[in-house]
């Protein structure tokens, strides 16, 4: 042999990554929350098993079961009062008896009939402020949370992440994060899960993240969402305190929250039609009415602060005035849903609560019996990581380095290389990926310091989930400071289906509906199996900052609201949606003058 390098590409060539496919956000009966609106069935062994492949049986007494098996899941149950009611129902006498068992056993009996807030509000005016759950009893759940996270994970075949949910609402106001572990229980068990009723701030749950790291050698993380229903809290520029956000506040944040949950049932995150009003596709799935205990209207003024494309654009000003980014951040996906089971396919919607379970009743129903209308909940999302294998320390390494996405339910793979040398040639290559990791940057990644004096160029390749809808578009956002300071967005349609091509003004004929309502059905008649394409930017200037991410839109399809109304044979109700287009939207590639 002449030649000096290994025989294998892989061991000569930079590693492509693989696509793994979980969710990172999701309830069982431990969380309170779900075991009041009758989630009793389904705990953290029947939620891996299902989202292993198997076939489990829902609270109302059906079985479920995913066309496709996930290959990671976070289970993230409240950490406030974590399992305490199963305590209670297996009699545990360090509950059962006690002040904090009987008040919750009253709220329990109180909730069918008044409601839950009205049954918190009842036994707290009668009693006082709810008692604080007995660490004993929290240490010995957190533990076998940990250890039976632990002996689900398969490394190589299927990834237990351990989490939970830390609940921080300030009046109503939504400030949620899911923590998320590296490490396994020996770590994880060692601390318990941080109680946001002890302190809301994001920022106590910042210092209590870096007491982890500290004390265990461990990592650990921390993803925001659903800011849609934090009535300006989630992405303000006042902190909780209410100090402007200054370097140190956005370089922890930028630290501990690499990643937003972007999309999930209770509505999606990345724009609004009032924050891009000449964005077509930003009024999806949209919830707007309210904070997330539904107890204040939502103010106009509150929009900028709630969604991840106008936080990132205020993200560029605040790295230009501070010199740091609070709000650098990957997209994810998650369903958040309170049942145990991981579903996100329209075809396939098992709810949020077991009173969003199919049923020929849940279109006429309220989440939790007395919030939004199931009519409303989504049945996203997804979180597409790419990683070298899959473990906890590769996806975990992939969340840190965002070279992650978001879809809002179906498997599109989608990936997304910027840099400075790339040539519309390149995106054929047969060995593209390896180049663009060799030549350019992935998605989450900063473009590497100017090269030439060419503005940068994109290589983007989506292939639609070969389980459901052609892809009907793909577009890059962009957004970036001009030279005063104000922020600009703007959407490009970089590859079309069906061979459409934009007008003069970049508007695009809509591909037409192949949607059936009455059958909800629909044909891939319509759309491209898979959308390539090499993308420069005809707007650069080298002076101003900018973000890119892409975002891919399938053709339409019924909404699971059609789907029921076909199955059950009821009426869907006029004010709903019959179709969606699902997507993805990747994480953005930073351009730093």
């Amino acid at each position: 042999m002449t030649s000096q390098q290994p025989f294998s590409p892989s061991l000569r060539t930079p590693a492509e990554n693989q696509l793994f496919w979980g969710d990172l956000h999701l309830h069982t009966n431990l969380s309170t929350d779900a075991y009041i609106n009758g989630s009793r069935s389904i705990g953290q062994e029947e939620a891996y098993r299902f989202a292993m492949g198997e076939t489990v049986t829902s609270d109302i007494g059906i079985e479920a079961k995913l066309n496709r098996p996930l290959d990671f899941l976070a289970v993230t149950d409240h950490g406030e009062n974590l399992g305490l009611y199963a305590r209670i129902e297996a009699g545990d006498p360090l509950v059962v008896g006690q002040p904090v068992g009987d008040r919750y056993a009253e709220v329990l009996d109180l909730f069918g009939k008044v409601g839950l807030r009205n049954a918190f509000m009842q036994v707290i005016g009668k009693h006082g402020p709810m008692p604080d759950m007995p660490t004993s009893v929290l240490r010995s759940i957190w533990s076998d949370v940990t250890q039976i996270a632990d002996r689900y994970n398969q490394p190589g075949q299927f990834t237990t992440l351990i989490g939970y949910e830390w609940t921080s609402m300030i009046n109503g106001d939504n400030l949620h994060r899911v923590v998320l572990f590296r490490d396994d229980a020996d770590l994880t068990s060692q601390v318990l899960p941080i109680d946001a009723n002890e302190n809301p701030d994001p920022e106590s749950l910042w210092a209590g993240l870096a007491h982890y790291e500290e004390a265990t050698g461990g990592q650990v993380l921390a993803i925001p969402h659903n800011g849609n229903l934090s009535n300006g809290r989630m992405f303000s520029p006042q902190r909780v305190n209410g100090d402007p956000i200054d370097r140190r506040y956005a370089e922890n944040r930028m630290r501990w929250e690499p990643v937003y949950e972007v999309t999930q049932m209770k509505g999606d995150g990345e724009s609004h039609p009032t924050l891009s009003p000449t964005d077509e596709f930003a009024n999806f799935e949209t919830w707007d009415t309210t904070n997330v205990a539904f107890s204040t209207p939502k103010e106009p003024w509150m929009l900028r602060y709630e969604y991840a494309r106008s936080a990132l654009k205020d993200g560029l000003e605040y790295d230009r005035t501070l010199g740091a980014n609070p709000f650098k951040m990957g997209l994810v996906g998650g369903t958040d849903t309170h049942t145990g089971l991981a579903t996100t396919r329209e075809d396939n919607y098992f709810g949020k609560f077991k009173g969003s379970n199919p049923s020929a009743e849940r279109l006429k129903a309220k989440m939790g019996g007395q919030f939004q209308s199931n009519l409303d909940l989504g049945a996203s999302g997804l979180t597409g990581v790419w990683a070298r294998e899959n473990s906890r320390e590769a996806i975990f390494d992939a969340l840190r380095r965002r070279e992650v996405y978001a879809t809002s339910g179906s498997r599109i793979r989608l990936r997304f290389f910027g840099g400075w040398n790339f040539q519309p040639e390149d995106v054929t290559r047969a060995d593209y990926a390896r180049y663009g990791y060799r030549s350019g940057v992935p998605m989450g990644s900063n473009l590497p310091a100017r090269e030439n004096a060419n503005a940068p160029s994109f290589m983007i390749h989506a292939v639609r989930d070969p389980d459901a809808a052609n892809l009907d578009r793909v577009q890059v956002i962009k957004g970036w400071l001009d030279d005063k300071g104000q922020s600009h967005e703007k959407v490009y349609n970089v590859a079309l289906s069906d061979g459409r091509t934009a007008d003069r003004k970049g508007r695009v004929q809509p591909l037409k509906s192949t949607v059936d309502v009455a059958k909800a059905t629909y044909s891939n008649s319509t759309g491209d199996p898979e959308l390539i394409s090499w993308w420069q930017d005809p707007e650069f200037d080298p002076l101003q900052p900018a973000f890119y991410y892409v975002r891919v839109l399938e053709i339409p399809t019924p909404r699971w609201t059609t789907y029921d109304a076909a199955y059950f044979d009821t009426e869907l109700p006029e004010s709903v949606p019959v179709e969606i287009q699902d997507r993805a939207y990747s994480s953005p590639i930073w351009y730093q003058p």
